[in-house]
Order: structure tokens, then sequence, then C-alpha cells
């Protein structure tokens, strides 16, 4: 099946519905020029006609006499550029008299029934309109009176038709022609726009689209698929670069695990020394799974749609719960714990959602703080928002990377604290978790002073 192309498509459109409009258009031009022509000649019969009804004179036997020489003369003397043709008849339809310019030929007198009405017919080949009339005195019919004239006007119809039939054809081609090549400049922009499409691939994501002067729908596509371009780019960086981190972080205790292991095979040694490497080697298996959990997590959440599951959550609780969970540490490291809770905080929100949040805010805020540093902890309303906040006194954050904080296996400053464990995913679960349930996070620190954390909750 033969396809147009899209340029075609648009020509084809437009010449489709100029056509019909242009079709309606001469329809009604041949229509109004035909009736005005037509009107015209029986206007003109007419007034002939009613001429020469005033030539008449009835006699006293009720029979008619014509002024013969009067309306002769008349018609002589008379420049007519459409001749007029006049025939009498008397009671009996017996030609009486007629004009010269019939000479040898008669108009046709019709039944009665064709009275006062136009009819067209021949004469000598020549289409003619004529008209006739009853002569009729004290309602007595005593004659008849023919007029005809020559239908030569009407050929200036029947040529204005054939000029519209021929040139709306061509008319029609040259639109096409017309409309074919500015609907080519039209969609210039679309061919640049297929064109920069194949060459994007997935190792080529640089290119974009030239935004076109005009800003019109076109202009709105290409700055749409230029604004996709850019989160697929972002996306693929982010997948690259999450990749290699966790590859990276899942190599390391693999590596170590297996040179240790490595080591105790390659001679016997003391029970102690076993237990203490086999232990190691427990310490980082157990840091493996936790790194394998928080990845999955991370990927479970990543794509998840806004399904969570909305219920009445105790925030006092929560925040309680964690801290008794890392109660050890809190007192190893001799920590001030210090919550504000001026009444109890009821959230409309996902409770398993809300605990990780919560349980890994202040996990950090226990990891990174000094010994016999200080944990705040406050809770407040805010109009119709609940505001978490979470701060400790301990390495601080500088301040070019707090931008970069929530970014995957990102750890400030891991070197000038090389005794804090972590893998770097924990924030970033907290943001994704904060962005699924509609909650504002903000973060705030001063190198070796302290950071703070700020939770708006809806």
């Amino acid at each position: 099946m033969f396809k147009f192309s899209f340029k075609n498509r648009i020509a084809f459109n437009y010449i489709l519905s100029t056509a019909l409009l242009i079709a309606f258009v001469f329809i009604i031009i041949y229509q109004v020029i035909c009736f005005s022509v037509n009107e015209h000649i029986n206007e003109e019969i007419y007034e002939e006609l009613e001429k020469h009804l005033d030539d008449v004179e009835i006699d006293s036997n009720e029979t008619y006499l014509i002024q013969v020489d009067q309306w002769k003369a008349r018609e002589h003397n008379t420049i007519n550029v459409n001749p007029v043709f006049v025939q009498f008849y008397d009671n009996n339809k017996k030609l009486i008299d007629k004009s010269p310019n019939l000479k040898s030929t008669n108009l046709i007198l019709s039944n009665d029934s064709n009275n006062n009405k136009y009819i067209e017919s021949t004469l000598n080949g020549i289409p003619i309109r004529q008209i006739q009339t009853a002569i009729i005195n004290n309602d007595k019919i005593v004659g008849y009176v023919v007029v005809a004239m020559s239908l030569s006007d009407i050929e200036i119809v029947l040529i204005l038709k054939n000029i519209l039939l021929i040139s709306y054809p061509f008319i029609l081609i040259v639109l096409f022609l017309i409309a074919r090549f500015f609907a080519g400049r039209s969609i210039k922009p679309v061919t640049n726009i297929i064109k920069t499409s194949s060459l994007i691939t997935k190792d080529n994501l640089n290119s974009r689209i030239d935004l076109p002067h005009n800003k019109d729908e076109l202009y709105v596509l290409s700055k749409t698929i230029n604004d996709l371009l850019d989160r697929i780019e972002d996306a693929i960086e982010r997948e690259k670069q999450f990749t290699s981190d966790a590859s990276h972080e899942l190599r390391t205790p693999l590596a170590v695990i297996k040179g240790t292991l490595e080591v105790l095979v390659r001679k016997p040694r003391e029970k102690q020394e076993y237990e203490e490497k086999i232990n190691f080697c427990v310490n980082e298996v157990d840091r493996l799974n936790n790194l394998v959990d928080e990845l999955l997590l991370l990927a479970r959440f990543e794509n998840q749609k806004q399904n969570n599951k909305i219920e009445n959550v105790y925030l006092n609780a929560i925040i309680l719960d964690s801290l008794s969970r890392y109660s050890e540490k809190i007192k190893v490291n001799n920590l001030t714990i210090t919550s504000h809770f001026n009444q109890e905080y009821y959230i409309q929100s996902d409770y398993y959602l809300i605990s990780i949040i919560v349980g890994n805010l202040v996990s950090n805020a226990i990891k990174y703080s000094n010994e016999n540093g200080k944990v705040e902890i406050n809770l407040e309303k805010k109009d119709s928002r609940t505001i978490l906040t979470i701060s400790n006194t301990g390495h601080g954050i500088h301040e070019k990377d707090l931008d970069k904080i929530f970014n995957s296996f990102y750890r400030a400053d891991n070197s000038n604290n090389p005794d804090i464990k972590g893998t770097g995913l924990g924030l970033s679960i907290v943001k994704r978790l904060c962005d699924l349930l509609s909650i504002t996070i903000e973060i705030s620190s001063t190198e070796t002073k302290g950071t703070t954390l700020f939770l708006s909750i809806p």
C-alpha cells in the first residue's frame, strides 16, 4: 500500500479542504451569474411584451387592429444588441403580423396553459426564449402576442462554466505544489529532530536538538526531547557510578576475606589465631550482608510508585525505639541524648518507611558524634507539618560536600574518619524515601562543630 510522506499528507489535507471551499465558491459564482443572466433576459422579454401590448387597438367588432407602422417603425429605429422577435395571432391562433426580422420563420404559439410562461425553444437552430400572452377584451380572448429573444447571453454562462471546470484542477495542482513546498519548510525542524535522534545512542547521549527560533509547538517538542535526554543521560551516569561504586564496595570485603583465608591455609596456626581470623571474616561477612541489604533496599525503592501504606504513625515511639537500638554505643561513647517532645506527635504516613528514615538519621547522629558529645532531637508543629530536628556535636561536614551528601556511596572526609565504618548508602536511602513520602529534608553543618538535619513531614 502506497504511503504518503508527512509533508505530502499535510499538503493533501490542505488541498482537500481547499478543493471543497473552491468548488463551493465556483458553484455559487456560477449559480449567481446564471441566475442574473436569465433574470436579465426575462426582464427584457417582459419589457418588450409590455411595449407591444400597448400597440394593440381593439375595434368595435371586438377583433383587434395593430398600429403596424408604429411598432415596426420603432423596431427599425431602435438599436438592439439582442434582437427581439414578435408575432401577433388572432383569437383563432392564426398569424396576423410579425416582426420583419423573422422573415420566413415563425414563432411557435403553444397551448393556453403556457400563457405568461417563459419557454425555451429554437429558431433556425438558434436557442431562444419566448413568452406568449393572451390579448383580452371584456373578459374575452381576442388574440395573442408572442415575444422572443435570442439566448446568446447564455453562451457567456456556458463559457464561464467551461473556464471554471478547466481552471479548477489546474488551481488545485498549483496549490498542492505550493502547499507541499511550505509544508516541507514547516516540518524542517522535525527532519532535524529525526536526524539528531538517529545519532543518539547509549554511548552518545551528548547530542541535543537545535531549538527553533519560533517558540511554537515544534520548539516545545524539541525542548521536551532535550529535557528527556538530559534526564536519561543523568540516570545512566548515576547508574554507571552506582554500579562502579557498588562493585567496589562489594569487592573490598570479599578481597579481605579471601586474603585472610589464604593466610590461614598457608601453615598450621594456633587455635587463638584461627579464632581471631575467623571472627574477623565473620565481621566482614556481616558487613557484606549489611551492604547487600542496603543495596537491595535502595534498588527496591528506586522505581517504586506512590503506593505506600498510609496509617496513623506515633512519631515519638519510633524515635525512642531507634535510640534504644543504639543504647550500647551511646553508653560506650558517653553521649548525652536530649529530646524535646512537648506533646504526642502523630502523622499520617507509612510506618515502615518512616522507621527506616528515623533509624538511619539517629544512627548517623550517634555514629558521627565525638566522645562525650551530645545528640539533640526535637519535635514541633508548624502550620500543617511536623518538624523533626536531629543535631549532634561531632566532625561536621565541609560546605563543599553538602550537595553530594545524599549521593550513593558518598562519604564526606572518609580518610579523616577511618574508624567510622559505613557504606555511604544510608542518606541515599533516606532521600529516596523522603521523596516517596513528600517529606522535605535539609541539612546544615559546620566542620568540627556538628551537623543538623531537618525533616518537614506533611
